[in-house]
């Protein structure tokens, strides 16, 4: 059986399988397969989703990005520094990178803080007064940064039981059909503590990039806080530059680590 080579990255506890395909080692019809068979965890590789690097005519390269459960998003801000990183050994970009994403061109450049993101513009900030859900009534800003996230303002972040509520409220009607990211967040004079379920994983997450430039953004908006944000996810400290027009988001930068964590191959195929 073909052995298909790997890097196994991490970007704040949100971890990858990233695959060099750009010579096409895994088929089309084989990516979503693929994915659903190598992320579970104890029962192979082990991984929040499966990531891709191949040939874009207008790009550097073109990040594919496959769910643990074999759904493809749009974008992942954690993913795409893991992927840059894995593009910069492998040789398909350099110290600044332009990657073709469902989401748009994103562009990237290495700092010593780790790896800087110029994310999608951020969409319009959509307030939700009384969403009910899990026997609870949220208040909840809805906002798209690449793909779609309800941010919910909490007093105790770490006792929210994430995995109920951020389920209830990623299905509700509401956001049909596509579902929605949720993160749980708890405003501070320093930043932000941030919590995550994220659709397609179907699980909290250590940590989310979109999530924390869409918690940013409302903070900035709502004139919480001021940019540069810290926050502070499970798995870690990232940052978000929001750049604000007439009072309007219209860009975001998300700065933190990246790390490969190792090299290997996965048998796959026949």
């Amino acid at each position: 059986m073909p052995e298909i080579p790997f890097w196994k990255a991490t970007g704040t506890g949100n971890d990858f399988l990233v695959v060099d395909n750009r010579e096409g080692v895994l088929p089309e019809g084989d990516l979503a397969e693929f994915a659903v068979a190598k992320c579970p965890r104890r029962a192979a590789v082990g991984a929040d989703g499966v990531l891709l690097i191949e040939d874009a005519p207008k790009a550097d390269f073109r990040m594919r990005l496959f769910n643990a459960d074999g759904s493809e998003a749009e974008m992942c801000g954690n993913g795409i520094r893991c992927v840059a990183l894995v593009a910069r050994e492998c040789g398909a970009g350099g110290k600044a990178q332009r990657i073709d994403t469902l989401a748009g061109l994103i562009g990237v450049s290495f700092t010593e803080a780790g790896v800087r993101v110029q994310m999608t513009e951020p969409g319009d900030i959509e307030l939700i007064d009384a969403l009910e859900a899990a026997g609870e009534t949220f208040e909840v800003r809805f906002i798209n940064t690449g793909v779609p996230h309800a941010v919910i303002c909490v007093d105790d972040v770490a006792g929210v039981p994430v995995r109920e509520w951020g389920r209830a409220v990623r299905m509700h009607e509401r956001f049909r059909p596509a579902g929605t990211n949720v993160n749980f967040v708890k405003y501070l004079d320093s930043g932000i503590r941030i919590r995550t379920y994220e659709r397609g994983v179907e699980d909290e997450t250590f940590a989310c990039g979109t999530g924390c430039v869409a918690a940013a953004a409302v903070a900035v908006f709502e004139e919480r806080l001021s940019s540069p944000v810290e926050l502070e996810a499970v798995g870690g400290r990232l940052r978000v530059h929001v750049g604000l027009k007439a009072g309007v988001a219209v860009s975001a930068e998300l700065e933190g680590p990246a790390e490969i964590v190792y090299r290997g191959s996965t048998p796959w195929g026949g």
